[in-house]
């Protein structure tokens, strides 16, 4: 659940099946084991099991995959705030890797900074989960695009 939820009110009633159905699309959240549980108002959330194909050489989750996961939280994020007929797209993000992602699970808290008509200001946070205790391992600040008119398409 969200922490110190600020109020946003999304301009499609239909916002969180739209972007359930985007993050279906996403073959490359497929191919890692992560599933989206939470839509709101402006925050999603990732959750990534641990799996041994995403580690590194020191038994860590990948840094890449630790930034795939913000990446699609936040920019999930912004698309619960977007109208109907648009897409979203991120033009870039700065990534803070601040402890290993050495956990059981780990889970993305992207939420929207500063909504906008075309650039939505978002941030993630990535925590690695190990015994029940949640450590955080990344930062994210990071602008969407949002693209009006623009449909989303399959692979």
């Amino acid at each position: 659940m969200r922490p110190e939820a600020p109020q946003f009110q999304p301009r499609d009633p239909g916002y969180a099946e739209r972007v359930r159905a985007s993050f279906a699309l996403q073959q490359a959240m497929s191919l890692i084991g992560a599933e989206l549980p939470v839509v709101e108002p402006g925050y999603t959330e990732i959750h990534l099991p641990f799996k041994a194909e995403i580690s590194q050489q020191h038994g860590f989750i990948h840094g890449g995959v630790v930034g795939m996961i913000a990446d699609s939280a936040a920019g999930y994020a912004a698309n619960t705030l977007t109208p109907a007929d648009t897409s979203v797209l991120t033009v870039e993000y700065k990534l803070n890797l601040v402890a290993p992602a050495d956990g059981e699970r780990l889970v993305a808290r992207g939420e929207v900074v500063k909504p906008g008509r075309t650039l939505i200001i978002t941030k993630a946070e990535v925590f690695a989960i190990r015994e029940g205790k949640w450590t955080l391992c990344a930062l994210m600040q990071q602008t969407i695009m949002a693209m009006h008119g623009k449909k989303e398409r399959a692979a």
